[in-house]
């Protein structure tokens, strides 16, 4: 159901770098496309001693910082200040709510709460939206993660918000989800007969799914280090992506049929084991050419916990079986990349072989960023007479998404996330059960950790993390696609 006239959007952490990286731009996008009703007020809260004029020049501040420059209008961006409005709020303090209800009004025609918190302040701030009247049947609340370190918190917070709010009315948000090349990896299946066909154990020999990033701390050295990078990305953004790679074809795209076929791929992952997985963690080198300092100077401090992990996954059940799923993440890496490689199996037969051609297996590379495109390796014949043989060669067939949609906008994530809550659409969300199921098997993969007696292994920034992430592939006869 669409939010009516009356309708409000909500911004907890409305002066976090989020808002002012993603969520003000992505909303002033919507603003100016006309995709929300003219009517909608967005009021923002945090514990910043803000009123509307000053959470106005906030956002101002963070559109001119953001936005491109053809996309600066006047007339555009005053319009987008004048829906802004501004309570503090101290979420600790469950008196302050009745001031937040009282700033929002009217809201039985419906609500939108985007919650972008600390998990300690989870459980405070569902109380005290419930103690304002502010959790009826006619709201929706977006949670950012993170949700929790682990199955038992993740629980607690999913406990805390389903006393307030049915499954219908939670929108558990993962940015990777409102990617468009995401969202083309189900079109690239489901919408070609070409694919669905051989994405099976029968014709596809390997998966790799690979997040790089060349960032270090960036900043968030606190929450990091007590997160580290399977739970900051694997977790989350790449079982994700593992979940629509894998699931079975859904009856229709809606949806409880999605949710339900990723959740099926979640639950079939089988335990890892100690010798199937590699964490490391960056020391000095040089990134992009420049030189940049280990994670213990970073951190001001020895630690622990992983800037790099490699996965060896499984799906146990009929389609999968037998075909590994390599997992990578890592700060500090050698380029920023976030894709999926689906290496398909060799040709049965070489009828070429007694020519001297060698083909290779075909590759389809799926990029998410920094660029968007969908990549198809197969072989070709070189041109000539071949009188000293047939000469096989790998070439590329290319969609640029860029490039093929060039005169459609190109929309961030949130934009797309942000339309989804207000409008009431759960396809792009996290369903509680999806969520159970990844800390289930992150929790489990820790355990091993735990218990085993495998040392996190450095890396020199610049690379492509620990020599031990390449031999989990090599020793398959397999490798990376650097």
């Amino acid at each position: 159901m669409a939010l009516t006239s009356c309708s409000a959007l909500l911004l907890f952490g409305a002066t976090g770098d989020l808002s002012r990286r993603m969520l003000l731009p992505s909303l002033f996008a919507l603003h100016e496309d006309d995709l929300i009703r003219p009517d909608l007020r967005i009021v923002g809260t945090a514990r910043s001693d803000l009123d509307d004029a000053g959470f106005r020049a906030f956002a101002l501040t963070a559109l001119d910082e953001f936005l491109p420059e053809d996309r600066k209008d006047p007339a555009r961006m005053a319009g987008f200040l004048d829906r802004l409005h501004y309570q503090p709020l101290d979420a600790s303090n469950i008196t302050g709510f009745a001031a937040l209800a009282e700033k929002l009004g009217d809201t039985s025609c419906g609500l939108a709460i985007f919650l972008s918190t600390a998990p300690a302040l989870f459980e405070a701030t569902i109380e005290g939206l419930r103690h304002a009247g502010l959790a009826h049947d006619n709201v929706r609340i977006g949670l950012e993660k993170p949700l929790g370190h682990d199955l038992e918190s993740s629980a607690r917070i999913n406990d805390a918000v389903a006393a307030g709010f049915s499954e219908q009315q939670i929108f558990r948000i993962d940015h990777y989800l409102g990617k468009e090349t995401v969202q083309n990896l189900m079109a690239l299946r489901f919408g070609n007969v070409l694919f669905e066909p051989l994405w099976n154990a029968a014709h596809i020999d390997h998966v790799q799914i690979t997040v790089s990033e060349t960032v270090g701390l960036e900043g968030r050295k606190g929450f990091y280090d007590d997160t580290g990078a399977l739970r900051d990305m694997v977790q989350n953004h790449m079982l994700q992506l593992l979940a629509m790679t894998a699931m079975e074809p859904p009856g229709n795209y809606d949806a409880t049929s999605i949710r339900d076929e990723k959740v099926k791929v979640l639950r079939a992952l089988r335990p890892v084991r100690g010798d199937e997985m590699v964490r490391g963690q960056y020391r000095a080198g040089a990134v992009l050419g420049q030189a940049v300092a280990g994670y213990p100077d970073d951190l001001g401090g020895e630690s622990e916990t992983e800037t790099f992990v490699a996965i060896k996954a499984h799906v146990d059940n009929w389609r999968w079986q037998g075909v590994p799923f390599y997992l990578r993440h890592g700060k500090r890496l050698a380029e920023r990349r976030s894709e999926i490689v689906v290496q398909f199996k060799d040709v049965p037969h070489n009828i070429f072989a007694g020519r001297g051609g060698r083909p290779r297996a075909n590759r389809l590379v799926i990029r998410l960023q920094p660029e968007e495109y969908v990549r198809l390796q197969v072989m070709a014949k070189e041109p000539g007479l071949d009188r000293g043989g047939i000469v096989l060669r790998e070439v590329n067939l290319d969609l640029s998404l860029t490039t093929a949609f060039a005169k459609a906008r190109r929309r961030i994530a949130y934009e797309r996330l942000l339309l989804d809550l207000i409008e009431g659409e759960q396809t792009l969300f996290v369903r509680r059960d999806e969520v159970e199921a990844q800390w289930r098997w992150i929790d489990a993969l820790r355990a091993v950790w735990a218990a085993g007696d495998d040392d996190i292994k450095p890396y020199a920034a610049g690379g492509w993390g620990p020599n031990a992430a390449i031999a989990l592939t090599e020793r398959d006869g397999r490798s990376w696609n650097d």
